[in-house]
């Protein structure tokens, strides 16, 4: 089994840049969630170089300017967004990326910023941040000497605070300045700014260090601090968080302090910005990066606005050899310039988004949905069988904002229901383009504490249409609403359900400035679900820990709350079964109270009783969803911080079901169409196509298991596909099977298909057949797989659903693929495993593609009759041509066994001439001098090259053949049953004569097969 990656390619939030100095093309970023990725042609395209070491979070990341093999890694962002994830210390390559070691620190868990010694790649320093979401030890400065085989923690305030950002003095490696943050992130708040935070200075190589405080620096209460060191000079630029905060600028080292620049574009959300670098060549010239990328061209007195991708940025590097080179991230991914800022690569290839939930809609092939946080809400097309590639073309924003559930209406797909944060909802039409506001209350409630709303809604809040009603539509804040006249109006259901603790409603941002988003709105309903299985029964969790159940459509609440949950967890997800009322699974997260154990229950009892189900999920792998299948009851899939896992047995054990699905936050995921789908919050879209054999494990000891494929949908795919370009991958052409081989069969394995009468269509081995095709000109050209896999363990084959080829001319020459056989009809069938002599059945339907109208479905069978009698008439050309071509090369070889010989010069004047007799057949039947796929523009295409320009027109839709097409078919018919008469005389009756005269010279007969 396989993930395939679907997209979008639309960049995620990036922290961590850097470059290789004098290098234009090679450049790297760490997503936040989404691991290090590396370019070598400046942005044109990128790959991720760190998924096999799992490698997730990146906060810092830093190229040894004098060994440029060497990389460092410092994981887990520092940019403490209420989304974020953590990191499990540094990383080192020590091969520009190949292969990476982790170097311990840990339980960092989040660094601000690495840099390397420029002349010494073994020695390093590390700004750790520490736990964002409570305090620990493990934080401060780090110093390593030896390359990371141990660490010295060299600048440490207390178990609050962390370092932020840490800078060498250019040319003085021995001089350091770094600042300290105290901040802590929780459920309802987030506080920058207390004592400890500050700005410090070494110069004795980070041994000691000294604060730097007043001589023109902001007196009272700091928060966070950005460092930026000037090159070549005693000036140093500090970017501070503080009443009186801004950019200020020392002259002397340090020494003294200048305010010079006040402005509030520089300063505002000082928690998630504060970024400022510096020129590595001129000292006047400063950037700063907030919402916007700025720089000033005069010490920061005065900034321009850079025409800078995105926005939200976070991360500059700026090559010391040529500061036009610049790579910049932002909340949209990485760029680069290299003409210093006028023109920027795109963010359009790099598949790193953030989701937060996923849903599917009914068509085909189903769309599914979620909102990127830092960009829009997106549909996605899960298959492209035009292209062969999910593209830009294949995706669209279906209203609503960053945040939040989405809903397609399962009826009509055109008509999307989706969520912006804070309550509120958007009705999108596709067809008509048209966006319409049903928010319950329709006011923005930034700058507000939670406390003075009337209803608190929070950044993700739910909305779910209701799976036995789809005119039923809920959302919810601290109570849940309902509508049936699509957001036109909307009925409260319930009280307010949660705990309602004003302490935990207060305005955010800590003691400097306030910030005060949803994000930290607290005391909401969190998730909400319907039973399918029983109209009215709602299941409500909170995030502060409650659990409520009514079996009357909101009229009356339970608290059916674990009593094994400890308090103030978020019920993060609940899952209604689809098998019965009663059941219902949670998952329950506790990571912003700085408690990263998974946690998750099960009740098949309305929440009078609940079992914990976790075991075989690592700490750390905290969980945000859990899904039960649709088909086998019992089966249980979990998206955690960690990963995928799978339960067969109810949650009782779990296994991971990572396979080659790198490693990233799965925020949600759910079953549909026979496939599972994931929301990763950090490589967006992922889908693992047809789940049957996970619903159909449990064959023990068997020699081999043919799992019983999903019906297959008849569509074309093309013969080109071009995956150069940042696309998704489309699911395996036609009909998937998968089988199980205990061990690698002795003999010759075959995969068979059957029609209803029991008739062959294909046949497939794993044996390799030679085959003589035409030489390579189109990269994109894809041929069909015809080769099975036949390993121990689990297989999978898919067939593209056409019959037989015909047979082959060997040498001859097409615009594309040789001539195909035809794509089979509409119907039912068998596919047949055949494993050292032993038969394997298992029926599948092949379904009409849903998309046609009845007309076009009747006309399939008539379509496929006439390609077979297309097809037979190509194998009858093509065998009379290789019978042609195998008597010429006897003919050949019969006259280097005459050789000059007097007496046999009439067996070679008769070979001659009957090789000039079938020459002339030969050249009807085929264009002999054809030796590329476009050699018809300078030689006219015969017989051969006009049944295959035939065979390809047909092909094309799904239709009854034209009464163009029959006639052309009886003229080539016509025309190649007279050529191929003229071969049969003359292989009946010129080759025996031949023979008979090679018989009286003493030579051996040919033959004509």
């Amino acid at each position: 089994m396989k993930w395939r990656q679907i997209g979008p390619f639309r960049g995620g939030r990036v922290l961590a840049v850097t470059g290789v100095p004098g290098d234009p093309a090679t450049f790297y970023f760490g997503a936040v969630a989404g691991g290090v990725w590396k370019t070598t042609d400046a942005g044109g395209t990128w790959k991720p170089i760190s998924d096999k070491e799992g490698i997730t979070s990146v906060g810092a990341i830093a190229v040894s300017e004098s060994d440029h093999n060497v990389i460092y890694v410092g994981t887990g962002e520092a940019c403490i967004r209420g989304n974020i994830t953590y990191g499990n210390g540094v990383y080192k390559s020590v091969d520009g990326g190949q292969s990476w070691q982790h170097l311990g620190l840990a339980d960092t868990r989040q660094i601000g910023r690495l840099i390397v010694d420029p002349k010494n790649p073994n020695r390093a320093f590390v700004a750790a941040l520490g736990h964002a979401f409570g305090p620990n030890a493990e934080r401060g400065v780090f110093r390593t000497l030896d390359g990371g085989k141990t660490w010295e923690k060299v600048l440490y305030k207390d178990d609050h605070t962390g370092a932020i950002d840490i800078q060498f003095e250019p040319g003085n490696p021995n001089t350091i300045y770094a600042a300290m943050w105290q901040v802590v992130r929780q459920p309802w708040n987030m506080s920058s700014g207390g004592p400890g935070s500050g700005l410090y200075k070494s110069v004795d190589g980070g041994t000691t260090w000294t604060r730097l405080e007043g001589h023109g620096l902001p007196d009272g209460i700091l928060g966070r601090i950005g460092i930026a060191v000037a090159a070549n000079s005693a000036r140093v630029y500090a970017l501070i968080e503080a009443k009186q905060g801004g950019i200020f600028r020392s002259e002397d080292y340090g020494a003294t302090w200048t305010k010079i620049n006040e402005d509030e574009r520089f300063t505002q959300r000082a928690w998630y910005f504060t970024h400022i670098f510096a020129d590595p060549k001129n000292i006047d010239t400063v950037y700063v990066l907030n919402t916007g990328a700025f720089r000033s061209g005069d010490g920061a007195k005065s900034f321009e606005l850079l025409p800078a991708p995105h926005g939200d940025h976070h991360g500059l590097w700026i090559d010391p050899v040529d500061t036009n080179r610049i790579i910049n991230s932002n909340d949209g991914g990485a760029t680069i310039t290299l003409d210093g800022g006028k023109t920027w690569s795109t963010q359009g290839n790099q598949p790193t988004a953030q989701f937060y939930h996923i849903a599917a809609d009914n068509r085909y092939p189903y769309w599914i949905y979620g909102a990127q946080q830092d960009n829009s809400t997106v549909g996605i097309a899960t298959m492209d069988e035009e292209e062969g590639v999910i593209g830009r073309w294949d995706w669209y924003a279906v209203g609503g904002g960053e945040s939040g559930y989405i809903a397609p209406d399962p009826r009509d797909a055109e008509i999307v229901y989706a969520g912006d944060g804070g309550g509120i909802v958007t009705r999108y039409d596709h067809k008509h383009q048209t966006i319409q506001d049903i928010s319950p209350i329709p006011l923005d409630t930034s700058g507000q504490g939670a406390a003075t709303q009337k209803v608190r809604f929070q950044w993700t809040e739910p909305i779910i249409i209701s799976p036995n009603d789809p005119n039923t539509i809920y959302t919810a804040g601290d109570r849940i609403y309902k509508t049936t006249d699509q957001g036109r109006s909307w009925k409260e259901i319930s009280p307010d359900l949660t705990r309602n603790d004003k302490s935990k409603q207060q305005p955010s941002g800590g003691p400097i400035t306030l910030d005060i988003t949803t994000v930290e709105y607290y005391d909401t309903v969190f998730t909400l679900a319907e039973s399918p299985k029983q109209k009215d029964l709602l299941w409500a969790g909170t995030d502060d820990g409650l659990m409520k159940l009514s079996r009357d459509g909101g009229g009356n609440w339970e608290n059916v709350t674990p009593k094994a949950m400890p308090e103030w967890s978020t019920i993060d997800m609940v899952e209604a079964s689809p098998f019965d009322a009663g059941t219902a699974y949670i998952a329950v997260d506790r990571h912003k109270l700085d408690d990263i154990k998974p946690y998750a229950y099960k009740t098949h009892d309305f929440g009078k009783t609940w079992t914990a189900i976790t075991a075989g999920i690592p700490d750390g792998a905290y969980i945000h969803a859990v899904r039960e299948d649709t088909v086998r009851k019992g089966l249980l899939f979990a998206g955690t911080e960690k990963g995928v896992y799978v339960s067969f047995d109810d949650g009782a054990n779990w296994q991971k079901l990572q396979l080659n699905l790198p490693v990233s936050p799965i925020h949600d995921l759910i079953v549909h169409a026979n496939d599972l789908a994931v929301a990763t919050h950090g490589r967006a879209f992922w889908v693992l196509d047809d789940i049957t054999p996970l619903r159909e494990l449990g064959a023990g000891n068997a020699e081999a298991v043919l799992y019983r494929p999903r019906a297959g949908v008849r569509v074309h795919y093309p013969d080109g596909v071009d995956k150069r370009r940042p696309v998704g991958e489309n699911p395996p052409n036609g009909s998937t099977f998968y089988y199980y081989l205990k061990d690698a069969p002795k003999d010759e394995a075959t995969l068979e298909i059957l029609d209803s009468q029991g008739k062959p269509v294909k046949k497939f081995s794993n044996k390799e057949k030679k085959e003589d095709g035409q030489p390579q000109e189109w990269p994109d050209l894809e041929p069909p797989p015809n080769i099975i896999p036949a390993k121990a363990g689990l297989n999978r084959f898919a067939w593209n659903l056409r019959y037989e080829d015909p047979v082959q001319s060997p040498g001859a020459f097409y615009e594309g693929l040789p001539p195909q056989g035809p794509v089979a009809a509409p119907g039912n069938y068998t596919v047949r495993l055949t494993v050292d002599g032993k038969h394997f059945d298992q029926p599948f339907e092949l379904k009409a593609d849903p998309r046609q109208s009845a007309e076009q479905v009747q006309q399939v069978e008539q379509q496929v009759a006439f390609e077979q009698q297309v097809r037979a008439e190509i194998t009858k050309l093509h065998t009379a041509v290789n019978q042609i071509r195998d008597l010429r090369a006897k003919l050949e070889t019969l006259k280097k066994w005459v050789g000059t010989d007097a007496k046999g010069k009439p067996v070679v004047d008769a070979a001659d001439a009957l090789d000039k007799k079938m020459t002339a057949v030969e050249e009807q039947l085929i264009q002999v001098k054809l030796k590329s796929s476009e050699g018809n523009l300078r030689y006219p295409n015969m017989l051969n090259e006009e049944w295959a320009t035939l065979a390809a027109l047909v092909d094309i839709a799904d239709a009854a053949p034209t009464q163009q097409e029959q006639d052309v078919f009886k003229n080539l018919t016509q025309q190649t049953d007279e050529n191929v008469a003229k071969w049969e005389q003359i292989r009946t009756t010129d080759v025996p004569a031949l023979n008979e005269l090679m018989h009286s010279s003493g030579a051996p007969s040919l033959a004509a097969e």
